[in-house]
Formats: structure tokens, sequence, C-alpha cells
């Protein structure tokens, strides 16, 4: 699979953003999608997950309640919609592929590019 994600950007406190990744080469290995994340200093943390085929979701708690993600499967892409952000949302943003359901990097299959979010207060 090849992922491309873009989307990101400088924002304040409270503004939304949407992040894009565009999917291609799909294989029976990429059967959910993901969004992880990277702050300077800090370890590669899961942000949400959504099976491609199904659409079930699921979110870490640090972000349920703002974040959405969602796919667009005959456009081979999935969103991240991202709400009330804040200065700790700041990072660089990945999609990532994965054969099951993960909430860790260790499941990722592919990882894609990153895009960078920068919140400031």
């Amino acid at each position: 699979v090849q992922l491309q994600a873009s989307g990101g950007g400088s924002v304040q406190a409270g503004d939304s953003l949407r992040l894009s990744c565009a999917v291609s080469r799909l294989t029976t290995s990429d059967n959910f999608m993901n969004w992880f994340r990277q702050a300077p200093g800090k370890e590669r943390e899961f942000v949400a997950g959504i099976r491609w085929r199904e659409g079930t979701k699921s979110y870490a708690d640090s972000v349920k309640g703002r974040f959405t993600i969602s796919r667009n499967a005959a456009e081979y892409t999935i969103y991240l919609q991202m709400n009330s952000l804040k200065p700790e949302d700041t990072a660089v943003y990945y999609c990532a592929s994965s054969s099951g359901k993960i909430t860790a990097a260790e499941g990722v299959v592919s990882w894609g590019q990153g895009t960078q979010v920068t919140v400031s207060s």
C-alpha cells in the first residue's frame, strides 16, 4: 500500500483542521487504516483507526469527542477531522495501515509520510 497524507498546518487553539490520506495499492494486509502522531521528544502514538470495509472506528481517549476518522472508499481516501484543537495536539501526523485493529505502532504494516500540525495558544 502507498499512503500520502496532507492537510496539516498552523492554527490557533480551538480551531479545526482536516487531514487527508490518499490510499493506493491496497493489499489483503491493509484491513485497517489509522492515524498516529508524534510530538517532539515523544513516542509515536495511536490517534484513530477505521476498518476499511465496514467503517468501524476506534479512538485514543485523548481525542474522543474532538476528532473524527472517516473514509471515502470510492475515492480511496481517509480523513481525520480535528476540532477544538489544543496545543498538546501539536505533532507530526501519520497515516498507517494495519491488518488488524491496533492501538500501538508495533502493529503497523505500512506508514505514509507525515504532515505537521501546529496548534498555538
